[in-house]
Order: C-alpha cells, then sequence, then structure tokens
C-alpha cells in the first residue's frame, strides 16, 4: 500500500467530523469565499452573454443572417448551460449565486455591447469569447490543486468557449471579413 493514503478508520473519522460542511473536507485548498467570489463574477459574465446572443439572435438581419442568428442561439442556449453548472457549484461550496440583475454588467468580466449590424455583432461576440478565454485560463491557473473539481469544470467550460470564439472567427471569414 502506498505511504499518503490515510487508513480506514481516519477516513471515516475525518467523514464523520464536520458533516455540515458537504463536499468540503479538510483537503478542500482554496480560499472557499474568494472562490465563491470569483464563480459569481464567471456567473454574471455567462449570463451577461446570454443576453447578449439573444440579442443578437433576435436582431439579426440580412441576407447572411440565418445561419448566423441560429449560431448565436446555439451559443447563447451553450451558455446558459455554463451558468446553471457554476451556480450549482457555488451552492456546492455553500455560497449564494448572485443573479442580481442591478448589477450584473458590473460584476461581468465581458461587456453588453448591442452590435450595429450582423458583422458588428459577431465581433462583438468573439471579444466577449476572448474575454471568457482569458478570465477562465487565469482563474484555472490561480486554482491549481486547491479545488480541482471547480477547476475542472471550468476547464470544460474554457474548451466549449473557444469553440465559439472559433466559429464566430469562422463566420467573419464566410462572410468575407478581414481578420
Amino acid at each position: 500500500m502506498s505511504d499518503f493514503l490515510s487508513d480506514i478508520e481516519t477516513l471515516r473519522r475525518n467523514a464523520r467530523a464536520h458533516i455540515d460542511r458537504g463536499p468540503i473536507t479538510a483537503s478542500y485548498d482554496a480560499d472557499r469565499e474568494r472562490v465563491i467570489a470569483v464563480l459569481n463574477e464567471a456567473l454574471a459574465t455567462e449570463l451577461v452573454c446570454v443576453l447578449r446572443y439573444k440579442r443578437h439572435y433576435y436582431m439579426a438581419e440580412g441576407l447572411s443572417s440565418g445561419p448566423v442568428a441560429q449560431e448565436f442561439l446555439q451559443h447563447a442556449n451553450e451558455e446558459q448551460v455554463h451558468a446553471d453548472r457554476i451556480a450549482a457549484r457555488i451552492v456546492q461550496l455553500q455560497g449564494e449565486p448572485d443573479f442580481n440583475p442591478a448589477t450584473l454588467v458590473a460584476r461581468s468580466h465581458a461587456e453588453y455591447v448591442p452590435g450595429s449590424d450582423l458583422i458588428d455583432m459577431i465581433k462583438e461576440d468573439l471579444v466577449a469569447e476572448r474575454v471568457a478565454i482569458a478570465s477562465y485560463g487565469e482563474i484555472i491557473r490561480w486554482l491549481g490543486t486547491g479545488d480541482t473539481t471547480t477547476r475542472r469544470m471550468l476547464e470544460d467550460i474554457l474548451g466549449v468557449e473557444e469553440e465559439h470564439a472559433d466559429d464566430l472567427l469562422n463566420l467573419l471569414k464566410e462572410l468575407g471579413q478581414p481578420v
């Protein structure tokens, strides 16, 4: 047997101690309150992205708007899934997800820019995705091994954000826009 594992009795005793903490055990090595605050910023970012993508979906017009609008809608739905995952993780960490609309934009890393036309909408969404990619990368590095569950969740979300950025870049190319 490996020396790094606790004996069974120690594992059982530790599991009974502080049962009120649920999944948060002594091995949780991050600043839980700070993680919750950072996750609430990420939640605000995702919610702002949902709202921006939804607006773009409804406002898309022009000959090329059909497939672009569908891409906006798909991204909006995926961002909502991200928001839901983040909110659930905040609750697991015994925090409260902050859905307060009055402070949403101020807490978001991404901006809410309506966009003036289809190309502008795509570009603004691409900028927001790049902000999310950079932000999640920093958070993932900051978490390190202190909170591996949150880190893995954000790594999954980061992969989708990178796909979104690639989708948007390809849309710009397909529409003949210089990038």
